[in-house]
C-alpha cells in the first residue's frame, strides 16, 4: 500500500510539472543557469484550423515588422478535419502564414498557397528549374529584403514516409516582403556550397542570425559512415547587405573565416536538420535548440559566449508526451522564435509525426506545431 502511494504521489507530481512547468538548473561554462519550462496551449489554439490550412511540419518564422511575423511551413494539410481525422484533404509542399500581433489571445493568422488553373491547392514556391518541390527553412530580412533558404527536394519511392533525397538548395529572395505574399517578387539563386551524395551531406540554411553587421548561416555536415550521431553544425557567414553574393560568405575553420565550404569544422555533433540559433539577451549568451539526433521525444538546449561556439553540453529540457501516443510516432523540428518571445524566455515548436501516413491522416492531433516557453531566471545574469 505504501509503494502505491508513492507510485500515485510520483505520478501526481509529473501530471503537475508537465501542467505547470518545471524549474531547472544547468551549469554552462562554470554558471548556473535557471528556467522553466511550460506549455502554450493558447498559442496552439492560434494555429488549430477544422478548415483550409490544417496543419503543417517545418514551423520556421521570424518578423517583418514590429506586429507581425511570418511563418514557413514545409508539408502541409489543406483541407477539412471531420471527427478528429483530415477528410477531403491534400498535402502540398509549403505554405506561409502572417501572424499579426504577439499575444496570442489578441493575435490573428492569415495562411497563403497557391491554386492551380483547376482551383486545387499547390504549394508557395516551387523550384525555377522545375525538378521536385521546395521545402522552406529558414529565413531572414535584411536590409529590406527578405530571404529564403529552399531545400530542393526529389521523391526516392512511394512506399516510405521517408521516401525523398535532397538534391540542392536555393536562396529565395524578396524585394518587396512587405507586400500581400501572393504579389511578392521572389528570386531564386542556386546556392553553390553544398554536398548531396548517398555517402555524405552538407547543406547551409538549417538556422539563420543576424548579429551586428553579420548573418550568420548554420547548416550541417553528415558522413554516413561515421554511423547516426554524427550530424555536425557548421557556420558560414556574410555582411548582411550580400547575403546573395555568394562569393562574399566565408566559412569557420575552427580557427578564422576561410573562403573554402569544404574547411567548415563541425562545432558539435548530435544536430539536427532543422534548428534555431538565437541571442538570449537575459543570458547574454547564443542558444540553439534542437530536436535530439533530428528525431526524438528529446528536445535539447546549448549555450555559447559566441556564434561559433565553444557550446556547452546538451541539456534536455523537454520530453514530446505526443511521442508514446502510437508506436509509429516519432518528433522533430524543435526551434526557437525569438521574434515572438520575450528578452527572458524563447518561445519553442516541435512537431509529431507518423511512420504510417494514414495513421497521420486518422490522427488530427499530430502534425501541427506544438508549443512551449523556456523561461529563464535572469537575477544571476544582470
Amino acid at each position: 500500500m505504501e509503494r502505491f502511494e508513492g507510485l500515485m504521489r510520483s505520478k501526481k507530481l509529473m501530471v503537475q510539472l508537465i501542467l505547470f512547468g518545471v524549474v531547472f538548473c544547468y551549469s554552462s561554462f562554470g554558471e548556473e543557469v535557471k528556467y522553466s519550462v511550460e506549455r502554450l496551449p493558447e498559442y496552439e489554439a492560434l494555429f488549430t484550423r477544422e478548415k483550409g490550412w490544417t496543419g503543417a511540419d517545418g514551423a520556421y518564422s521570424l518578423a517583418l515588422s514590429d506586429t507581425v511575423t511570418l511563418w514557413l511551413y514545409s508539408d502541409t494539410w489543406i483541407g477539412d478535419i471531420v471527427d478528429g481525422q483530415h477528410k477531403d484533404a491534400t498535402m502540398i509542399n509549403n505554405t506561409i502564414a502572417l501572424q499579426s500581433g504577439k499575444e496570442p489571445s489578441k493575435a490573428s493568422v492569415k495562411f497563403f498557397w497557391r491554386t492551380t488553373k483547376e482551383g486545387k491547392p499547390a504549394a508557395f514556391i516551387t523550384p525555377a528549374d522545375g525538378v521536385g518541390w521546395f521545402w522552406i527553412f529558414d529565413g531572414i530580412l535584411a536590409d529590406g529584403n527578405l530571404y529564403l533558404f529552399l531545400m530542393q527536394i526529389v521523391k526516392t519511392d512511394e512506399k516510405s514516409v521517408f521516401g525523398f533525397k535532397n538534391i540542392g538548395t536555393w536562396l529565395g529572395e524578396v524585394d518587396n516582403p512587405q507586400e500581400e505574399p501572393l504579389k511578392w517578387r521572389i528570386k531564386q539563386h542556386k546556392v553553390p556550397y553544398g554536398r548531396y551524395s548517398q555517402n555524405s551531406e552538407m547543406l547551409f540554411g538549417s538556422a539563420v542570425m543576424k548579429d551586428r553587421d553579420f548573418v550568420y548561416i548554420y547548416g550541417c555536415n553528415e558522413e554516413w559512415k561515421m554511423g547516426i550521431g554524427r550530424l555536425s553544425m557548421i557556420v558560414a557567414r556574410v555582411q548582411s547587405q550580400k547575403i546573395a553574393d555568394f562569393e562574399k560568405w566565408r566559412f569557420w575553420n575552427g580557427a578564422d573565416w576561410v573562403a573554402d565550404a569544404n574547411k567548415a569544422k563541425g562545432l558539435f555533433d548530435g544536430i539536427a536538420t532543422e534548428y534555431s540559433v538565437s541571442f538570449q539577451p537575459a543570458l547574454k549568451k547564443y542558444v540553439v535548440i534542437y530536436t535530439e539526433l533530428g528525431m526524438s521525444k528529446n528536445i535539447l538546449m546549448r549555450f555559447s559566449p559566441t556564434p561559433v561556439g565553444p557550446w556547452s553540453a546538451p541539456h534536455k529540457i523537454y520530453e514530446c508526451p505526443e511521442y508514446t501516443w502510437h508506436k509509429t510516432y516519432f518528433c522533430y523540428a524543435a526551434k526557437g522564435h525569438q521574434g515572438i518571445s520575450s528578452p527572458d524566455e524563447l518561445i519553442i515548436t516541435y512537431v509529431c509525426n507518423s511512420t504510417d501516413f494514414w495513421q497521420m491522416a486518422r490522427d488530427a492531433r499530430i502534425y501541427y506545431p506544438r508549443f512551449l516557453r523556456v523561461k529563464f531566471d535572469i537575477q544571476g545574469h544582470r
